[in-house]
């Protein structure tokens, strides 16, 4: 059992300290988190000047944790990902334990995030759903061979912020043991998390009802290399599996060298231009309605109960809803307020779906990207805890979000509020 880890609830007890050694000492800068500079980038704000003028901040005081720390969100928010990463360890050799302060003060309740270094999609970003809020946010960053090796800053609840990923899993199955018995509530615990991997998830839905969720399969760049250069078919290396196929690395997030393969020839093509080692690949299934156009929603569960977080519509099958032309027409987001506003139909046609993936995952805070399919069935994308959810898209374009949006903030802070009867 590696050091730093309270293995009784009378020794993760005394771990919870008033005032652990990182939190000692007010920060000369405030911690932003990702909510501002987000809300920046949504507005089309260049912040490459604010990035520019904190690393100039930073290089007077190369001591100011939280300043680097906002300077690596700033860099990531416009694309420089492997730079912000950089960033992000130099200020996390001087301290692990962040504060966001709530906007009401004093807050009225404390929650602790764990979390791991990586980029804006590693964790979930809590301050965007709790913007406004009076509840303050702990970021605690672990450690990967002792999760817990700094005390534990007191605190009303805990929340499991880690995204799934190959290199989560010991961190993850350390914190499973560590949190059993944890004096104060535990949100997202940390042993359903592997459950929202696309391998994972994939096999747990298969038989839910009203959900489709084609299998995915784990495959070496060696049998895609095989299928491309016809020695092989596909279905023969990957039972039940023929082209069209949607393929993707293990890894990548945001649609990122994410494709749509219709022959062995293209599959060739992609090989050449993509270099990983490991991709996941699933059957392609046209989602598209009956005016060949895409739609795809956000909804989130919180204890179960589905609420609308987004929906874009577009007529390409791979939807990002900043760039599906959701803030260029009118129609479209026409569509979106009228999809918000009918939400609980929505709901009701498909609660076998959702509460199946709710009872199957057991995640007290989940999120789905999903369609309908021409036949009435949920088709479920991806399931996980960390997407964005806000409510930062320009009110003048969108007006009908804000009201909506904020059902999905109380329902959040009313889970927090009976989990601590604060």
């Amino acid at each position: 059992m590696p050091q730093g880890i309270a293995t009784n609830p009378q020794d993760r007890q005394k771990l919870i300290s008033p005032a652990a050694p990182d939190d000692q000492v007010a920060p000369k800068t405030p911690f932003m988190g990702l909510a501002p500079f987000l809300r920046a980038s949504i507005a089309g704000t260049d912040l490459r000047p604010l990035g520019q003028q904190i690393l100039e901040q930073a290089g007077r005081d190369a001591t100011d944790a939280e300043l680097w720390l906002n300077l690596s969100t700033v860099v990531q928010c416009f694309g420089q990902r492997e730079l912000g990463l950089s960033i992000q360890a130099l200020a996390l050799q001087q301290k692990r334990i962040y504060r966001l302060a709530a906007a009401e003060q004093p807050a009225r309740l404390r929650l602790l995030m764990l979390s791991v270094p990586g980029d804006i999609s590693a964790n979930t970003p809590l301050d965007c759903l709790l913007e406004n809020s009076d509840v303050d946010l702990i970021y605690y960053y672990v450690s990967a061979g002792d999760p817990l090796a700094l005390p534990i800053p007191e605190h009303d609840a805990l929340f499991v912020a880690i995204c799934e990923a190959e290199e989560n899993r010991s961190v993850l199955a350390a914190l499973e043991q560590a949190l059993a018995h944890w004096p104060k509530p535990v949100i997202n615990k940390p042993q359903y998390i592997p459950l929202t991997g696309r391998t994972a998830a994939s096999s747990l839905l298969q038989d839910a009802p009203g959900v489709l969720i084609p299998p995915t399969l784990q495959a070496p760049r060696s049998a895609l290399a095989e299928v491309a250069a016809g020695t092989v078919t596909l279905a023969a290396r990957f039972a039940g599996c023929d082209f069209p196929i949607i393929v993707r690395p293990v890894g990548s997030h945001a649609g990122k060298n994410l494709d749509r393969i219709g022959h062995p020839g293209e599959l060739a093509a992609y090989l050449a231009k993509v270099t990983d080692a490991e991709f996941f690949l699933s059957r392609f299934i046209d989602y598209s309605g009956k005016d060949g156009l895409f739609r795809k929603f956000r909804v989130v569960l919180i204890n179960g109960i589905p609420y609308a977080s987004h929906m874009g519509v577009s007529s390409h099958w791979m939807i990002h809803y900043v760039n599906a032309g959701m803030y260029e027409d009118a129609g479209k987001r026409a569509e979106e307020a009228a999809f918000m506003q009918h939400f609980d139909d929505f709901a009701r046609w498909h609660k076998a779906a959702l509460d199946a993936i709710w009872q199957r995952t057991q995640l007290d805070y989940l999120c789905i990207d999903c369609a309908e399919t021409q036949d009435g069935r949920l088709f479920v994308f991806e399931i996980d805890h960390t997407m964005v959810v806000h409510a930062m898209d320009p009110e003048h374009l969108f007006p009908y979000k804000q009201a909506h949006m904020q059902k999905v903030k109380t329902a959040f802070r009313d889970l927090l509020r009976r989990l601590t009867d604060k």
